[in-house]
Order: structure tokens, then C-alpha cells, then sequence
């Protein structure tokens, strides 16, 4: 990677990928295309009421991908001058005619590309001033501390960021869009000594007039922390686990994570052989959306230019499709789903744009109240997850659940199962709140081990 000297003159926009296309064709390229990234960011740490921290970044990357026959090269730089990038795409071609042939590249056929597409609303146009952020954390950090039983901050965190992703290849694609991210985040810690418990409490929205508000934010990082306190141990038993819509958005994770294409064509996936077959309990619908309006992961078009589309990935308990890119729905004889995503030096690879599992009939409080004994989860430690298996060993922390509610607060536990199972036993309460880009609501899953003392 290399950076433009000062006064250099540059290219910017869909003509500097036109430009480098239209290079790598004639260095000899049979096909092309090339992204960008042009990014902004601003970011304000205070810690018990003293910044620690503000910065402003701002970057722009560039990645190139050649095809001579059935080879590719990737080449990536920050250097827009004219000199520079003639050089790359020279080096590019170059490389692309020494790599071993891969019979699954290529970019996509003109009747897969996105012709046109709504507007999302994923970009606010208000760049907020540090001043704002600032402002925002202090409210949040002294709401937090305010709560009785709350005694020191870790500190509170407000940021905005936004990019411009702009997409071209040689099959005639052309397109771009801009998405922005406002953040504001408060942890604290409640309780002394080695009784100290800590908790908190996070928002992050496409636009900054939808954040949470920053007192009512900072309370429930405190009010979090103090629950927590005084946890006791509990033994180990197989019981129900209700997983707090924090945590239970990792399921979706799992899922996703074992229904990419290339973990199926590796045949290194727990579902590798379950497509259409029942995989979730039969009320269970899972749905990945790249269209919603103000979307954490919406997107108009993927990675490789092809259109998105809605897709129910779980349509009442079955599973109907993998999450596909081009290279991978090519080894498995398929269509691409329209979910590559990419960055500027490396290839394409499926990703889910915004994902929620659809909401049960029940409310929390129904889902817990026929629970005699069982485990209310409010966090999850370590990444003990095999994706080949499915075995789930994870250690977590929460509230006890004794005759249908809410007793004390519990830790040092760890939550066992597998996922196979753990799917066709889950149950969604009513509460699902679009958050994350990846959400479920509340979610009992029965007779899991619960390892305590």
C-alpha cells in the first residue's frame, strides 16, 4: 500500500474506477473491477468527566481486481495520483498471470447486476460537532453514576462516522452509495473490592437524531451493574436457558456463520447437509433484509454489483438457502444470493446484510413463568463454538430463575449444548426491537447444562 505525495494531482469518484478499469484492460486484464472506500470518522472518550480522548480520521483506500483468464490478482493503495495507479495496475496483471488458475473466479454476467435501486436513507447528512459528542457522553456518564450503588465509570463513548462506497467493472457496472454510523456507548461499575460487578449499555443508529437518549442510556448501564451485584453459584443442571435479546442475537450469528458458501463447499458446517430440511423449531422464521429504510447493514446493491433481495434464510423452522457470493455459488452449482462483501484487498466473501429472527406470540415474562429452575442470560464469555459439530460451551453470567421469575443474580457459570439441538428447541418471545443489524428478541431454549459449582 502505498500514499499519494502532497500536491500530487488525483482522480476521485466513478471516474478513477472507470479509469483503472479501463487501464487494466489494456494491460492485458480479460475482466475488472475496482471499489473504494472514502471514510470519515469522529470519536470522543471521557472517563468520571475528563476527555481521554478525541480524534478525527479520515481515509480513502482503493482495491483493484484483475482477471486474465481464469486467475486473479488484488491490489489495493491509498495513491490516487495518475502515476501511481497506471503502476498498479501494471503490478496487478503482472501478478495475475503467475497465480495458480482458480476455475470458480470471475465477476458477474450483465443480467446479475443491479440496474437500479431505491434510496435506503442510510446516510445522515448532519456531520455533528465534537462539541456534541461530547455533551452526549457527559450526559450519559453522569446518569450512570447517579444510580444509587454505582461508584466508578469505565467511561463513556460517543462517535459518528461516515463512508462512500463507490463500485465499477468491466461488465458495466457503476454504482455508489454513502452510509453513516452515530454511536454512544456508557460502562460502569457498581459494588467494592472484589465484589465489584460491571455492566453497560450501548446505542448506535444510521442516524444521530435516533440515538437513545444519553440520560436514559447512562441509567440503564447503571441500574445494569447494580442487579449484578452480590451473584451466588448455583449447581450444574440441565434446565431451560432464556437468552436476554443482548446475547440471543449470537444464535443468529451461529446460523449465519454455518450457512456461508464456502464453509458448505469446504464441508466444514454443521448444516452442510440440511438445506430444506427442518432446522429450527416449525414457528421460526429467520429473515435477512438488505432494503430496510435506515438499516444498520442495508446495502442497494453487494459487493460484486449484484442486486439484493429480501430472503427468508428460515422460513417456518426450514432452511431454504445458503449466503452466497459468486465464487461459492459457482463450486456449488448455484445462483449467488447477492451477499458478497468486500474490502479492497482481499476477495469477495458472503456476508448477511440486516438479520432478525421474527417475533414469537409470547412475552418474556410468559416464556419464563412456567420455569421451575433455569438460567436468565444477560452475557456470554469465550468463543467455545465448533462450526464443524455444533458443540456450544460458552461461559456466562445473569439471574437465576426460580418458580416462573426473576430470583438473584448468578455467575461463573457456563452454558452447554449443540446447536442443532439448541435451534429445534428455541422459542422467540414478542420483543423483538431492530438494534444491531442482527436481532432476535428474547429466546428460551430447552435442556441446556448449566455447569456451576
Amino acid at each position: 500500500m502505498t500514499a499519494a505525495p502532497k500536491g500530487a494531482p488525483t482522480l476521485s469518484g466513478l471516474d478513477l474506477l472507470s479509469f483503472m478499469i479501463d487501464r487494466a484492460k489494456a494491460a492485458g486484464a480479460d475482466a475488472a473491477d475496482a471499489v473504494t472506500f472514502d471514510s470519515a470518522s469522529l470519536a470522543l472518550s471521557q472517563r468520571l468527566g475528563k476527555p481521554e480522548r478525541l480524534e478525527r480520521a479520515e481515509s480513502g483506500d482503493l482495491g483493484l481486481r484483475v482477471f486474465v483468464g481464469h486467475r486473479q490478482a488484488i491490489v489495493s493503495t491509498t495513491d490516487r495520483t495518475r502515476s501511481a495507479l497506471e503502476e498498479l495496475v501494471e503490478r496487478a496483471v503482472a501478478m495475475a498471470r503467475t497465480v495458480p488458475e482458480d476455475p470458480y473466479v470471475g465477476i458477474a454476467d450483465p443480467s446479475q447486476l443491479a440496474r437500479e435501486w431505491d434510496d435506503l436513507d442510510i446516510c445522515d447528512p448532519v456531520e455533528p460537532a465534537a462539541e456534541e459528542l461530547i455533551e452526549q457522553a457527559r450526559r450519559g456518564e453522569e446518569a450512570a453514576l447517579a444510580v444509587p450503588g454505582v461508584n466508578n465509570s469505565e467511561g463513556a463513548e460517543a462517535g459518528w462516522s461516515r463512508t462512500t462506497v463507490a463500485l465499477a467493472a468491466s461488465n458495466g457496472f457503476s454504482g455508489g452509495y454513502s452510509l453513516s454510523r452515530r454511536s454512544l456507548s456508557v460502562s460502569v461499575l457498581a459494588g467494592s473490592g472484589t465484589g465489584m460487578e460491571r455492566d453497560y449499555d450501548f446505542s448506535s443508529k444510521v442516524y444521530g437524531a435516533d440515538l437513545d437518549d444519553a440520560e436514559a442510556l447512562g441509567r440503564s448501564a447503571g441500574e445494569r451493574a447494580v442487579r449484578r451485584l452480590n451473584p451466588r453459584k448455583v449447581r450444574t443442571a440441565r434446565v431451560p436457558v432464556v437468552f436476554d435479546p443482548r446475547v440471543s442475537r449470537g444464535l443468529l450469528g451461529h446460523l449465519t456463520g454455518a450457512i456461508t458458501g464456502p464453509a458448505i463447499a469446504r464441508g466444514t458446517s454443521f448444516l452442510k447437509d440440511r438445506l430444506g430440511q427442518q432446522v429450527f423449531a416449525a414457528g421460526i422464521t429467520i429473515v435477512d433484509d438488505p432494503h430496510v429504510r435506515r438499516g444498520m447493514r442495508s446495502k442497494p446493491f453487494d459487493g460484486e454489483g449484484v442486486a439484493t433481495t429480501r430472503r427468508n434464510l428460515v422460513d417456518g423452522g426450514r432452511l431454504t438457502t445458503w449466503l452466497l457470493d459468486l465464487r461459492s455459488a459457482r463450486q456449488l452449482g448455484l445462483e449467488t444470493t447477492g451477499h458478497a462483501a468486500r474490502g479492497t484487498s482481499s476477495p469477495p466473501t458472503p456476508a448477511p446484510t440486516n438479520i432478525y429472527m421474527q417475533p414469537g406470540s409470547r412475552s418474556p415474562e410468559a416464556l419464563i413463568a412456567d420455569i421451575g429452575q433455569g438460567l436468565y442470560v444477560t452475557e456470554l464469555m469465550g468463543m467455545g463454538v465448533n462450526g464443524v459439530t455444533g458443540d456450544y460451551s460458552r461461559g456466562a453470567a445473569g439471574f437465576w430463575i426460580e418458580n416462573g421469575e426473576i430470583a438473584h443474580p448468578v455467575s461463573e457459570l457456563t452454558i452447554a449444548g449443540n446447536l442443532k439441538e439448541m435451534f429445534l428447541n428455541a422459542e422467540p418471545a414478542d420483543d423483538l426491537v431492530l438494534r444491531y443489524g442482527m436481532d432476535a428478541p428474547t429466546v428460551r431454549i430447552e435442556g441446556m447444562t448449566v455447569a456451576g459449582q
